[in-house]
């Protein structure tokens, strides 16, 4: 998400595991898991520690079994800047070096490559056994992270009927586009700028502004307010573009399309149409080969009310067709906003005590572990591309000038920290940045 954070849940009182040996281990491993806070590798001195108990890392280690220690990595950005800064935000000494073999790591990345693209190589990726990111293929999948619910797809709280979309087109463009974090790796700015050549464009956002919101609403931190979620409401359609194009990296600008009632134009994740509510609830960028042809269909739609109205029969009438969804959403062990269930960090974390326990157990048991390993699918993004029917734009010279480089440096730096972890030993920033660019250690 775009310089947004969900907040937090509270955890649930009363464990899943109804024996006391295994409680006080999760509790214990909870203790040891630590998060890094805007890329920030915290070191050993901030692990988290229980009140009242005495607890030190050599007393966990005797206290449970030299079997798993599971180091969970939290990775979040605060705030996004329209540059990056290769090796400044991620502390890659900080890594809890040397390794045992029975040391487990584990990677939680709600993020999109923007925030840190080392992390988005095989070399890198494949350093964990457990992963959380938002790839369907994650030992924990966060596809869903920015949906509260199916009941808040369907809701009709603000729903406005056709008639009056149609009499509020008189001083409203049949397109909105809110967005402030500009030029990111999908490029999705230059093809905005372009379509606008072609359609009318209502953009409130930063990028390129020109329409205002009421000054209340203006702080980014309003995206979740009603009275924003009004004024949008109003539009047919929304422009829902991501900042990077992955598969299964879905955000907000989706999923609130959809609960408002609006048609979403979405430009994204490859495989979105896994999990649209019906096969017919949105407009697909890709399916058009030009800007200029989807402002043309976009303007039938808009002068053809038959026609629209198909793209939200699911929302008027019911019921969402996407078994794929639905499942997920049901089977989904964590919510969103929601202090009734536990939210997937301490999900993730319950996840990774169960399956160190698993293997406490079966090495009792006399069985060989399950062996966890991170893939390279848990955590991939193809190559960043510019659009290239503006050339000189402003868009395609930040894609070219940052994004792709520094896509390229990153499987350079990818390939160094996977080289200098299987050292196993400590190393100083001063020799990974020499290992990218091919230097002497």
């Amino acid at each position: 998400m775009d310089g947004e954070l969900w907040p937090r849940g509270e955890r649930r009182r009363g464990g899943r595991i109804g024996f006391r040996p295994l409680w006080l281990y999760c509790l214990c491993c909870s203790a040891l898991l630590f998060f890094i806070v805007t890329l920030q590798a915290a070191p050993y001195s901030s692990l988290r520690f229980l009140p009242g108990f005495p607890f030190s890392l050599s007393s966990f280690h005797q206290l449970l079994s030299p079997v798993a220690d599971p180091v969970v990595y939290r990775w979040r950005t605060l705030f996004q800047f329209h540059s990056v800064l290769p090796g400044t935000d991620f502390q890659i000494n900080s890594l809890p070096l040397p390794r045992k073999h029975h040391h487990d790591w584990a990677l939680f990345h709600e993020e999109s490559p923007k925030n840190n693209y080392k992390l988005f190589h095989e070399p890198a990726i494949t350093l964990f056994n457990y992963t959380s990111t938002f790839s369907r293929n994650s030992h924990m999948p966060l596809t869903t992270q920015y949906l509260e619910s199916i009941e808040e797809l369907k809701t009709h709280k603000y729903l406005i009927p056709l008639s009056r979309k149609n009499q509020l087109r008189e001083h409203l463009a049949p397109l909105a586009y809110v967005q402030s974090d500009c030029d990111p790796p999908s490029d999705r700015d230059s093809y905005v700028q372009e379509l606008m050549k072609y359609i009318p464009v209502d953009s409130y956002g930063t990028c390129l502004h020109n329409k205002d919101l009421p000054s209340h609403l203006k702080d980014p931190t309003s995206m979740d307010d009603d009275g924003l979620y009004k004024i949008l409401a109003q539009y047919k359609f929304i422009l829902a573009f991501e900042n990077a194009v992955c598969d299964d990296y879905i955000t907000e600008k989706l999923w609130r399309s959809f609960k408002l009632g609006v048609v979403p134009v979405y430009f994204g994740s490859p495989s979105i149409a896994d999990w649209l509510p019906s096969n017919q609830s949105a407009i697909l960028v890709k399916s058009f080969s030009h800007p200029k042809e989807l402002a043309e269909y976009i303007l039938q739609l808009d002068g053809n009310d038959q026609e629209y109205e198909v793209f939200l029969e699911w929302k008027w009438k019911g019921p969402i067709s996407n078994a794929k969804l639905l499942t997920a959403m049901k089977e989904r062990k964590w919510g969103v906003q929601d202090l009734s269930q536990d939210n997937y960090i301490d999900a993730f974390e319950c996840l990774v005590c169960n399956r160190v326990w698993e293997n406490l157990r079966r090495k009792e048991e006399g069985l060989p572990p399950i062996q966890w390993q991170a893939r390279a699918n848990h955590l991939s993004c193809p190559e960043p591309v510019a659009f290239t029917f503006i050339p000189s734009s402003l868009g395609a010279s930040v894609m070219r000038e940052l994004w792709m480089p520094s896509f390229h440096q990153s499987k350079r730096e990818a390939a160094a920290l996977r080289r200098l972890v299987e050292l196993n030993q400590n190393f100083t920033t001063e020799q990974f940045w020499r290992m990218v660019f091919k230097e002497k250690l």
